[in-house]
């Protein structure tokens, strides 16, 4: 046999039950389940002052619900500000829940290799978009959301899957902060109407 494998294969004594425990985790998914939410009041939707604006997390991993495979926040942009800019290899779709304004979108030529490329492509593309709408990014766009009201908040439905994550392919890149964005910042709903009175470059 090739590479002398007829001797090689009979090395090693570990032991595991590797197999086992994958019919154990599937015969206790059930009692996992049942303690898994498939209803979250506003509530339990946690804020967060994110480097990719106001978020309000509506379904993630780790919030202990039954959904497997989405995971959903709702942005919210003050009058006349802007998204934080970033780059993710999932492709994502945001319903306009509120207010209208534009998306600046620049695809970007990938390379897989034994390592992994991107270069952006010179040209920048803009849609614009109002409440009703639903914005498409495709895998690997730099994308930014921009509200063009200068009195009412912009709220968008983002929604993007795991199974990029899952297979290794966790992509993410910020490249642009939201003007909002302050590390030292814990959102409450009184803050948040704050944000959605001001209009970019005055204080909340």
């Amino acid at each position: 046999m090739a590479w002398g494998e007829a001797k090689t294969w009979r090395r090693g004594a570990a032991n595991a039950k590797i197999y086992q425990g994958m019919l154990d985790d599937v015969a206790a998914q059930p009692a996992r389940n049942a303690k898994r939410r498939k209803i979250v009041r506003p509530e339990d939707m946690p804020w967060e002052m994110s480097r990719q604006g106001l978020l309000k997390h509506l379904l993630n991993e780790q919030m202990n619900t039954r959904m497997e495979t989405v995971d959903a926040y709702m942005q919210i942009i003050p009058p006349g500000s802007r998204s934080g800019k970033h780059r993710h290899l999932a492709e994502e779709c945001l319903y306009v829940l509120e207010g209208r304004g534009d998306d600046l979108h620049q695809d970007c030529d990938v390379e897989i290799t034994d390592t992994y490329h991107w270069k952006p492509q010179a040209e920048v593309k803009r849609y614009e978009w109002e409440a009703g709408d639903v914005i498409y990014i495709p895998p690997n766009t730099i994308h930014q959301h921009f509200n063009a009201g200068k009195d009412a908040p912009v709220r968008l439905i983002s929604a993007i899957n795991r199974i990029y994550k899952y297979c290794g392919l966790n992509d993410l890149e910020q490249l642009e902060d939201a003007p909002e964005y302050d590390p030292k910042v814990a959102l409450t709903p009184e803050l948040i109407e704050r944000y959605l009175k001001a209009k970019v470059g005055e204080p909340a």
